[in-house]
């Protein structure tokens, strides 16, 4: 006779599945709570002290790590030594090992809780039972998540036995769990010491949504979540209307937000292909929209709008004036949900806390052979600005240069961008070349060039992009600073009137 080891923390399905098994044929050895449950539900069930003739200890710490299981678990089945060995010992057979984990995840969540409780939470005999069955799949089937139940019950069923390929399945999915777990742990201990870059790093995503395609239709693509809390972010956004997010949706949705985030007044960004191509503040969030929309009225066709105010009847009519991919906001007012949702292909996204800016994750891109891990780039600012010209910028420059340099960050690199009243006219971005960048804006931005200020991610080294922007009726430039030609670019700044601070700092997005 067959025997199955129950033991589970999540107990859904775990009834029916256990008389079905019965039905079948089987033994069922239990432990604990499980063993609790099923007896009160009418299933005989072998306790685990039968099998290991020793009692659960140490308040269930030790119950499952005993020769007589992890024997039953390991051994060959049609290897002669083993099998006189479990003879010998009078060790049965284990054939299926149903159980999932203490709730490690959902325990380091739960607000206020104490480390003891959470070291409680640790499971230790689980994995290694798991382990040892996934280890042997040839012949063991294990079960960890209850989805599963009906897989292995159809084929116990209709073949009498699981085939070598669901059980192959069923033990890729252990070790994934596992190092999942595992990864959790790690990471719980880390933040206890302030770890940030540890000897190893183990990455902790779940909740997998399929996605069409990738970045191009000929590339597949999924899209995990972290474990942490998404509060105020795309992975966390509720969808109130339109199709499933894209690889580029949410690639350039996380990029909206992360620019969006920078502003405490009514903003409103728009993005296209990573890159913003109007971003607006105002006294509401009307104005703050015309003035994104008025940067660029071609590239934001098809692109995506962040806002970090309710979105009213007003604004929803003027984004309705073209089309739109996205609309992110921390609510709809009920007309402005009426407007939007008009449109069948426009996707419309929820994110109540969207103005939260502290997050514990770290930036990670993606190489040949290996990772980049960096800190989120958060810091606005170096130790002080610093005026460097003659001319020191009115307040209204000022006001406009701090809007910009918070607006930049957003751009990729080699990155400027115009500004006019808290507004953006004009963007270059992504040259390897940074005049190429400052004309590129220049150009955008056409005869509103007058009278603006320019912020640039990155410093100047030459005094050209100065000398283009004078040209053009610049009246003020921020930038970091610390380029070996700085006096040329000052120089070539007092020589047209034209104010200039140092942030000491760079905002490079690469």
């Amino acid at each position: 006779m067959k025997r199955a080891l129950i033991s589970v923390y999540d107990k859904k399905g775990v009834i029916e599945f256990s008389k079905e098994l019965i039905a079948l044929g089987w033994e069922i050895i239990s432990t604990g709570g499980t063993s609790k449950v099923l007896k009160e539900a009418g299933i005989d069930i072998i306790d685990i002290e039968e099998i290991t003739k020793f009692p659960e200890i140490l308040d269930g710490r030790v119950k499952t790590l005993h020769p007589n299981i992890h024997g039953g678990l390991l051994y060959k089945r049609e290897d002669e030594e083993h099998i006189k060995t479990l003879e010998n010992l009078n060790i049965h057979s284990i054939d299926m090992v149903v159980n999932n984990l203490y709730p490690f995840e959902e325990t380091v969540k739960k607000e206020g809780v104490g480390h003891d409780e959470i070291m409680e939470n640790i499971d230790i005999g689980g994995p290694s039972m798991i382990r040892a069955a996934a280890k042997n799949y040839k012949y063991v089937t294990v079960v960890t998540d209850p989805s599963d139940y009906s897989k292995v019950l159809e084929e116990l069923k209709s073949e009498g036995d699981t085939s070598m390929e669901l059980r192959r399945a069923l033990a890729r999915k252990v070790f994934q769990y596992t190092a999942y777990y595992d990864s959790l742990i790690a990471k719980y201990f880390n933040s206890l010491d302030s770890i940030e870059f540890p000897e190893f790093i183990t990455l902790s995503f779940k909740d997998k949504d399929s996605l069409r395609y990738g970045e191009n239709p000929h590339q597949k693509a999924a899209f995990y979540r972290e474990i942490n809390d998404l509060e105020g972010t795309i992975a966390g956004a509720i969808q109130l209307h339109g199709k499933e997010l894209s690889f580029n949706n949410i690639n350039d949705g996380n990029g909206t937000l992360e620019i969006l985030k920078e502003f405490d007044e009514p903003t409103v960004v728009a993005v296209k292909h990573a890159n913003p191509c109007g971003i607006g503040s105002g006294e509401n969030l009307l104005e703050a929209y015309n003035k994104a929309y008025e940067s660029d009225k071609i590239s934001i066709f098809g692109g995506i709008i962040g806002a970090n105010r309710e979105i009213d009847e007003e604004v929803a009519k003027r984004i309705n004036d073209i089309f739109i991919e996205i609309v992110m906001a921390p609510s709809y007012t009920e007309k402005a949900l009426e407007i939007l949702t008009s449109k069948k292909n426009i996707r419309i996204l929820q994110i109540p806390n969207i103005m939260r800016k502290e997050y514990p994750f770290l930036d990670i891109k993606k190489v040949l052979g290996g990772i980049l891990i960096q800190e989120r780039d958060i810091r606005f600012l170096g130790e002080e600005l610093k005026v460097v010209t003659d001319r020191k910028p009115t307040e209204a420059e000022m006001e406009d240069l701090l809007f910009g340099w918070k607006a930049v960050k957003g751009v990729k690199s080699n990155g400027v961008l115009l500004v006019k009243d808290k507004g953006t006219i004009g963007i270059g971005m992504g040259e390897v070349n940074r005049v190429w960048a400052v004309k590129a804006a220049i150009e955008r931005a056409g005869e509103k060039v007058k009278g603006s200020v320019l912020a640039s991610d990155g410093f100047f080294p030459f005094k050209d992009s100065v000398e283009a922007l004078a040209k053009a009726g610049v009246t003020a430039i921020i930038q970091p600073g610390g380029s070996l030609r700085d006096k040329e670019s000052i120089e070539e700044a007092n020589r047209n009137g034209i104010a200039m601070v140092f942030t000491g700092m760079r905002h490079f997005k690469h």
